[in-house]
């Protein structure tokens, strides 16, 4: 076969036998391939690399922050300005100390920091990819013409034959020839922490799900222990990790519903800016009868055009939700990506891996078997402290001598360590077998004084033929006060009669079971029944069925030491213990965080690599699932279509066996669906769907760097119970962002009315300039709309539905607000500007004409104020409030009402601003008509509640 006819990855290679494999990419287990081969199979298939399509540069992302209509009208209203100001420079127009183009200046200052500001946003590259070729191997050891050769990994091509030893990351996808005790790593694939079994000689279906094919590997999976030899199937972007990174590189970045909320409101505010300019220009030029004070239009069409855009709101979401950042790290939920705090109080379907997240990713032992009685085993994690209880109740030791002769088994037949860290127990090895030492330790068992009571001096090791491991230990005799003559320890001393040796197995309860002719019982031993043997099947299925993870212990007494490899005919013979069944528990937080989830209306969901029975056992266990609900494994789900599965989504509550486009396929159907889906994950296998979620999560402690980089947030716990917290903190968020978009806008509206009513009853001038709006837009609205970023919650923002991640930002009663608050703000500063005008144009004024314009702006400026204090609850008055409890929104009242004193009275600013001295006559005239605005709102709550309605 030619290197052009090769199989194009379309063979399904753990369904086939090993001969048919290599017969397929003609190759050869002993002699590999020859250069020839070699070489054109590189020509054919490229070197073994995963590969990058191009992004965006760092200054397309730039020019993307002025596509922003917003942005572009006030472009455009600085070149405007900026050419009055050169026409009235050339003909010598300007007064006295006025400097020319300081609008144009000011306005494309504020330009270049908003864009600058979305810039910072975006411009974090992606660098999921770049964390997925990490995981690749540099260098691999290969048969090549019947040589043994080291080469580079990306040398390697299909039809190679690759060798594996451990410790080795593995560096292309590949059918195993043989092995001998192989196991690897899969969690990057699969997500979970057990090292597999392989086993070369296996033939299996070929819709078996990626996490039980146990006859080939994986590229950037790692070799735990043994040996093997692959034949190479699938390099570069074939492979597994490859068809990752090209998920990876397929999912499109959708704009959060915060960036899509704020381009709706630029899009608005700029239409209805362009249509009242409109209006006031053909109004004036109809008035006038032609274009002779066009100019004079223009100058209010300009300060119009500034006084709708909210030129402090860019600055002021991106501060809030910093803010929002910080408080959500003190959680430990650390944020990514800016937007995606707000886009967390969307959220409505929460798809959660298990391991780790919903669990403690430690195994604890939930129920022991022995004497034919079934115990229940308490406790937490690897802390040796539980109790044992029998029908409910806690029983002694004393009572149960079998479970104190189990535990001397699970202790001695065991390679890992239990010790204890910075006042934490952990484990050092298999979590298996530290579940196993937890256990014994729980019966005061303690295996470093058990090591020197029965030192090892022979094992035959774990093999995933064999299924089972033991351990031949020496019998020490040592005195206890309790023991017999021999100093035997009571605990195994039904175990002996005069042999020096004793042999603990452990493995397979179906194995171990069959190899057991007798059986342990209290203090004795006595020929097993097949009653009995049967009872003990019975048991091993019902915890089986529970989704826990089940061993037969047994043990047998020897006069020698067994030779190596005799393992076959040493254990035969043996007494059987009894059962062991563990779990990866449940967090105990993790129950009450499902139950706020679900009175919050988010939908918790779990979607895992493991076994349907212990998906079931935990979800049921959680409240994530009820008894008997469906579990559509990996397998149903291939074989649906994308319809199918878009039809079942929402009633499905556990994946499991899922593979990575599984994990795709689920976020896809779900926002199909019109779900707002957040994704935890931890594996590689988990960054497509992290990334095509609205919320990619990833773990802080056994995250991958690829899962990191392709989340919008990285939980520093690994705990599902900090989502639901950053779930509220969200959603706090977004309810402050509407509040100081309705303080802002309401302002805005009111502002652009008055400057449009100014000509339309005969005033003359415009009575606020550019630079006055930008003044009011940045500083006498900013700073108060921070205060009010950082509200306290309400106390029901979890007793509700998410509110929809797709409604308007002017929804649920907001755009009329501000229409409303707006037409006020206009006619009280209307009503005052016409008062004002008539006062400065008097016979006998004594100031300056013109200080009408600075009333109008003063009146302004501080009836913001009174609408702060008034908008910090939807329903509440504030006498009813403690004006403590948010002390920001007091200081920014006093300092910007100090900073607007400053812009009158002191002499610079004044000339910078172009406003008046006001008298202190004037002063009180302005705060009179500005609490008018915090009567009008507080008297609004008092009608609301009278009328029995609720407020924005």
């Amino acid at each position: 076969m030619s290197a052009n006819s090769l199989p194009e990855g379309a063979a399904v290679w753990h369904s086939l036998e090993v001969d048919k494999a290599l017969d397929l990419l003609d190759s050869n287990a002993d002699s590999g391939l020859t250069p020839q081969e070699i070489e054109q199979r590189l020509q054919k298939y490229g070197p073994n690399e995963l590969e990058e399509t191009a992004g965006r540069s760092a200054w397309e992302i730039l020019l993307d922050q002025f596509k922003n209509i917003m942005l572009l009208m006030l472009i455009g209203v600085a070149l405007i300005s900026g050419f009055l100001d050169l026409m009235a420079l050339r003909e010598g127009r300007l007064k006295p100390g006025e400097v020319p183009f300081k609008d144009t200046i000011a306005i494309l200052a504020i330009v270049i920091l908003n864009g600058i500001l979305g810039y910072v946003q975006e411009s974090r590259a992606e660098k999921a990819l770049a964390a997925l070729k990490k995981m690749t191997s540099p260098l691999v050891r290969v048969i090549r013409d019947t040589r043994l050769v080291e080469i580079a990994a990306k040398e390697l091509v299909p039809g190679d034959v690759m060798l594996l030893e451990a410790g080795m990351q593995i560096a292309a996808d590949g059918r195993l020839i043989e092995q001998s005790n192989l196991q690897v790593r899969e969690s990057a694939l699969t997500g979970e922490a057990e090292a597999v079994n392989k086993q070369a000689s296996l033939k299996l279906p070929e819709d078996t799900s990626l996490g039980d094919r146990l006859n080939v590997v994986y590229q950037g999976t790692e070799v735990v222990q043994g040996r093997g030899k692959v034949l190479v199937t699938n390099t570069g972007m074939t492979t597994e990790l490859g068809k990752i990174a090209a998920m990876l590189q397929a999912v499109e970045s959708e704009p959060t519903p915060l960036q899509q909320r704020m381009t709706q409101l630029g899009n608005v505010l700029v239409t209805g800016s362009l249509i009242l300019v409109a209006i006031v220009v053909a109004g004036g030029v109809i008035r006038d009868g032609g274009f002779k004070n066009i100019q004079e239009l223009l100058e209010v069409s300009l300060s119009m055009a500034v006084a709708v855009v909210p030129e402090g709101l860019p600055a002021v979401i991106t501060v809030t939700l910093a803010l929002g950042t910080q408080r959500m790290v003190r959680q430990n939920a650390l944020i990514r990506k800016l937007p995606a705090v707000e886009t967390l109080g969307s959220v409505t379907t929460i798809c959660s891996d298990k391991t780790g997240t919903l669990t403690q990713n430690k195994m604890v032992v939930q129920s022991v078997f022995t004497n034919n009685k079934t115990f229940r085993v308490t406790g937490e994690g690897y802390a040796p402290t539980g109790d044992f209880q029998l029908d409910g109740q806690k029983i002694s030791l004393e009572e149960s001598p079998e479970i104190s002769a189990l535990s001397v088994a699970c202790a001695i037949c065991n390679d890992s360590v239990l010790q204890k860290e910075q006042g934490e127990w952990a484990i050092l090895g298999d979590p298996t077998e530290g579940a196993l030492i937890t256990l014994a330790g729980k019966a005061g068992i303690e295996k470093d004084q058990w090591n020197s009571k029965l030192p090892r001096v022979a094992e035959f090791p774990f093999s995933s033929e064999r299924k089972r491991m033991s351990v031949i230990s020496q019998v020490e005799g040592v005195a206890t006060g309790e023991a017999d003559s021999r100093g035997i320890d009571p605990a195994i001393a039904g175990f002996l009669q005069s042999e020096p040796y004793l042999m603990f197995t452990k493995g397979s309860p179906e194995l171990t079971l069959a190899r057991s002719t007798q059986i342990h019982l209290g203090n004795h031993s006595a020929p097993l029944t097949e009653e009995q043997r049967q009872k003990v099947l019975a048991e091993n299925d019902l915890m089986a069925s529970k989704g826990l993870r089940v061993l037969g212990f047994a043990y047998k007494p020897l006069t020698e030491i067994p030779p190596e490899g005799s393992d076959e005919a040493s254990e035969q013979g043996l007494v059987w213990l009894g059962l062991v069944g563990m779990l990866d528990a449940p967090r105990p937080e993790v129950r009450a965080a499902v139950q706020e989830c679900r009175e919050a209306g988010i939908r918790p969901v779990m979607i895992t690599g493991d076994h349907q029975l212990t998906a079931r056992a935990i979800a049921t266990d959680l409240g994530i699932a009820q008894e008997g609900d469906r579990v559509l494994t990996g397998q149903e789900l291939q074989r649906m279509t994308d319809q199918e599965l878009e039809q079942n989504v929402d009633l499905v509550s556990i994946y499991a066996r899922v593979s990575p486009e599984h994990k795709l396929r689920i976020v896809q159907a779900l926002q199909r669906r019109g779900r707002f889906v957040a994704m935890t994950g931890d594996g590689v296998n988990d960054a497509p769907a992290l990334k095509q979620a609205d919320i990619g999560i990833a773990m802080g402690i056994t995250g991958t760097d690829v899962s990191k980089e392709a989340s919008d947030m990285v939980l520093l716990d690994d705990n599902f119970a900090t989502i639901v917290s950053a779930t509220k903190e969200g959603r706090v968020v977004y309810t402050n962002i509407r509040r100081f978009i309705k303080y802002i806008l309401g302002s805005n509206i009111g502002e652009v009315l008055t400057i449009a009513a100014a000509p339309i009853i005969g005033l003359g001038g415009v009575p606020l300039t550019p630079l006055q709006i930008l003044w009011m837009n940045l500083v006498t609205d900013g700073l108060p709309a921070l205060a009010l970023a950082v509200e306290p919650p309400e106390p029901d923002v979890m007793q509700r539905p998410p509110f929809s991640p797709r409604e308007s930002i002017f929804a649920r009663g907001l755009g009329s607000y501000m229409i409303r608050i707006g037409i006020i703000f206009a006619i009280i500063t209307i009503a005052l500007m016409w008062w004002a005008y008539q006062h400065t144009h008097a016979a006998g004024y004594q100031g300056n004409p013109e200080a009408w314009k600075t009333m109008v702006f003063t009146t302004l400026c501080i009836a913001q104020m009174g609408h702060a204090i008034a908008i910090r609850s939807n329903n509440r008055l504030t006498i009813e409030m403690n004006p403590f409890s948010n002390i920001f929104v007091l200081a920014a009242v006093v300092v910007t009402t100090i900073l607007q004193l400053m812009l009158i009275y002191v002499p610079p600013l004044r000339d910078f601003f172009g406003t008046h001295y006001l008298n202190l006559q004037e002063l009180g005239v302005c705060i009179g008509f500005s609490a008018l605005m915090f009567v009008w709102i507080e008297g609004e709550k008092i009608f609301l509640r009278i009328v029995g309605k609720r407020a924005v």
